[in-house]
């Protein structure tokens, strides 16, 4: 065993069996649906396909981020028992959770002047989020200390890739992403737009796809552009999608047939109540390990 503790948040979206098994801790999130809030607990409280129904039929939802007590309270737990912490923040990008677990970190160390916490941006989200701390999970057991694994995961954190697609942008309209004019051109037009996340931890729009056939067919060409070592690329490959499961299969199968050195087949995760809470059903996320971001040329 580790002398420290490896941990992220909840909106690494792998499954709590997942996380249990690799021994990587987590801190929930929260959202709200219809007015009640909820811990983004992998499903625990509310199912995920009860929760895209409830989206689907009308139910509003609004989220929060982990404050600088819920981190102070989640810290000191592993510092009384004499453990370091590496902890893999959420992209900074998308949340201001990485300041309030930095600021918090801060205060404990002067508290614990022995102990050793680290607070990264992972500057990722979802399942690709949750595959940087599967390989560090890795590293941790194949017997990397707590700062070469931190110095390892700035290093490399960047070469994660994020492309996802949405067939349903009607929660996009709703949180006032997409205009209603567009959103109903692209609905007319069968667009599925293409998106990645950039070196910053920003959600890109990249490219408008017509029709969901055509997008998988894209999604997977640009994983064939940028993945480590091309068509021979050989790590794990991880999906997320959010209550259209038969589209994270095709994707899966696309990837699979096209890369026939990957490790172990494609992951298929849900995309969990936070992150879900924007997109809303109908999005397809695929994750690999390339070229670093922002070197791509697009």
């Amino acid at each position: 065993m580790s002398d420290y503790i490896l941990s992220c948040c909840s909106p690494a979206d792998l499954k709590k069996e997942h996380f249990d098994r690799r021994d990587i801790r987590y801190i929930c999130f929260h959202y709200e649906l219809d007015g009640v809030s909820y811990p983004d607990d992998l499903g625990q409280t509310i199912s995920f396909p009860d929760f895209y129904k409830a989206m689907d039929e009308g139910a509003t939802t609004k989220t929060s981020q982990v404050n600088l007590n819920e981190y102070l309270e989640y810290f000191s737990e592993f510092l009384k028992q004499g453990k370091d912490i590496l902890h893999v923040s959420l992209s900074g990008g998308l949340s201001g959770s990485v300041n309030s677990a930095a600021s918090a970190a801060q205060m404990l160390r002067e508290q614990y002047p022995d102990r050793k916490i680290y607070v990264i941006d992972s500057l990722g989200a979802s399942s690709g989020y949750g595959l940087i701390m599967d390989k560090a999970a890795d590293l941790r057991d194949a017997g990397m200390g707590i700062d070469e694994l931190a110095a390892w995961l700035e290093e490399h954190k960047l070469e994660m890739h994020h492309w996802f697609f949405s067939t349903d942008l009607k929660f996009y309209i709703r949180g006032g992403r997409v205009s209603k004019t567009a959103g109903f051109v692209a609905g007319v037009l069968n667009i599925c737009p293409l998106l990645h996340m950039d070196e910053q931890g920003h959600l890109i729009p990249m490219e408008k796809i017509r029709t969901k056939k055509k997008v998988k067919e894209v999604i997977v060409k640009r994983m064939l552009q940028y993945a480590a070592g091309g068509k021979d690329y050989d790590g794990k490959c991880y999906i997320s999608m959010s209550a259209c499961e038969q589209d994270a299969k095709d994707v899966a199968a696309l990837v699979e047939s096209t890369f026939p050195k990957l490790n172990g087949k494609v992951l298929i995760n849900d995309i969990g109540n936070l992150i879900g809470s924007h997109t809303g059903p109908g999005t397809v996320a695929l994750f690999f390990w390339g070229c670093k971001r922002g070197t791509e040329n697009f």
